[in-house]
């Protein structure tokens, strides 16, 4: 129970890109296509979860130890970067050679995957808030999936967007800010479902 509560909420509750603000970049860029916001989200997915089975270990045996013999937690950030950058060069090199299409859709967005605060977020806060190795794993995937999930709201809704008549000053990023917020409100909705179903 404790660990479908902590996937759920990172899916309806702490959604990274609607309640958290992480990952907008992607978010604004991709979400126009559902092919590409898909792709992406899967991407992301895949990295994210990737990089929490990384840094979890390294971050535990490595940076601050139980034992106490040292503490280089100051270096998190550098090394948790650099685990994402090789993880995202590793999924660059796969999506070119047997991905082509989603490879030139995503474009310049799959390097960008690399600086994506979402996954160095998920990595960090996992830290942060003591989970285990397998609650990370969850928390992650849970991330991803939520990821996911914004992405293709915001593709349905940007359609609707796009189609409808706006005024002038708002044609555009306006519209699209507007649109975006205006679906993470909707999440705000989702605060005590989860508690009251597993009595988080």
């Amino acid at each position: 129970m404790h660990l479908a509560s902590i996937f759920f909420t990172m899916i309806l509750v702490d959604n990274y890109v609607l309640v958290k603000f992480l990952g907008i970049c992607p978010f604004l860029g991709v979400s126009k296509k559902l092919d590409s916001a898909v792709g992406m989200s899967l991407a992301v997915t895949f990295v994210m979860v990737l990089a929490t089975a990384a840094t979890w270990p390294i971050q535990t045996f490595l940076l601050t130890p139980a034992s106490g013999a040292w503490d280089l937690g100051y270096l998190q950030t550098i090394v948790f970067i650099l685990i994402i950058a090789i993880l995202v060069q590793l999924l660059e090199n796969i999506l070119k050679k047997f991905i082509p299409a989603l490879y030139k859709a995503l474009g310049v967005y799959l390097p960008l995957i690399t600086t994506n605060c979402t996954i160095l977020g998920v990595t960090v806060l996992n830290i942060d808030n003591g989970y285990n190795f397998l609650e990370s794993i969850v928390c992650a995937a849970g991330a991803g999936l939520g990821f996911l999930v914004a992405m293709v709201l915001f593709s349905g809704v940007r359609r609707k967007v796009e189609e409808a008549v706006t005024p002038k000053c708002f044609e555009g990023l306006p519209i699209t800010l507007v649109a975006a917020a205006v679906t993470s409100l909707s999440f705000m909705g989702f605060g005590g479902i989860v508690e009251s179903i597993f009595g988080a």
